[in-house]
């Protein structure tokens, strides 16, 4: 009778004992989500009161804090919001080249320093002047490497997506008449800040090859270095090396036509 009375006693208190901890770690485990929910709750509220007290782009570009980029943006974005229609980082860079550039061997062709070329453009996207006479420019390579930077890293090339194939098959056409009237139609067709862009670069480009002998550049030579720096598709449709070739024969045609196909000053 007593080991019955044992027995039962024993399995009461076990029973609340076990009731008594599953209640106090029902507590304890409620106390901690609530503070976890406090805690999740006060760095969302000082989140938000952070962004609200936060000064809009607006007011920092309006302060002089923030400068829109260069690199990176529109051509005709760009262009709309220096009032030209021609970037002026690219009006500088060629007028360097032309004034220290011409007759150096491999212009466009020789890489500059990368470091450098990576200095001159964060320069660029932060300030509004900009002297390429200073002696940290000296090597116009690191000029040039930053103008081939500049037309590589448009969100749209300077020939557009959509007159990508179009130039393609006007530079298919046999005869040479009809294929220079169907790129200079095709140009002519182009946004004006394209247009004129084009225009400079193309005309600079054939000042180049007046110096060949001293800077040992050819059509072909420029034409390799420009061809996908200035125009590739939108979609990749996986002919890159067949798309290359018409790049490359598109920009040798134009410079070897520019001229005509821009109504350039014969000299």
């Amino acid at each position: 009778m007593i080991t019955l009375l044992h027995n039962y006693w024993m399995r009461t208190e076990s029973f609340q004992f076990e009731c008594f901890s599953a209640d106090m770690f029902s507590s304890s485990k409620l106390k901690h989500s609530t503070s976890d929910s406090a805690d999740k709750n006060g760095v969302k509220n000082r989140l938000k009161k952070f962004i609200t007290r936060r000064p809009s782009m607006k007011t920092l570009q309006e302060k002089g804090l923030i400068k829109d980029r260069v690199f990176g943006c529109h051509l005709l974005t760009l262009c709309e919001r220096e009032g030209t229609t021609v970037p002026r980082f690219v009006q500088i860079c060629l007028d360097a080249v032309d004034k220290r550039g011409l007759d150096v061997d491999g212009i466009y062709r020789v890489s500059g320093n990368l470091a450098t070329i990576q200095k001159l453009r964060f320069i660029v996207d932060q300030e509004e002047d900009l002297d390429l006479d200073h002696s940290q420019w000296e090597d116009v390579h690191v000029v040039t490497g930053a103008l081939k930077m500049f037309f590589r890293e448009l969100p749209e090339p300077l020939f557009p997506f959509r007159f990508f194939q179009s130039f393609v098959e006007a530079v298919k056409i046999k005869e040479s008449k009809h294929k220079i009237q169907a790129v200079k139609k095709l140009i002519q067709e182009l946004p004006k800040p394209n247009h004129d862009t084009m225009k400079l670069l193309f005309s600079h480009l054939h000042r180049v090859l007046g110096f060949s002998r001293k800077n040992l550049m050819s059509t072909q030579g420029i034409g390799i270095v420009f061809g996908p720096t200035l125009m590739w598709p939108e979609l990749d449709t996986g002919n890159m090396a067949v798309n290359m070739v018409y790049q490359n024969q598109i920009v040798e045609f134009i410079l070897i036509e520019s001229q005509e196909i821009f109504n350039l000053d014969r000299k």
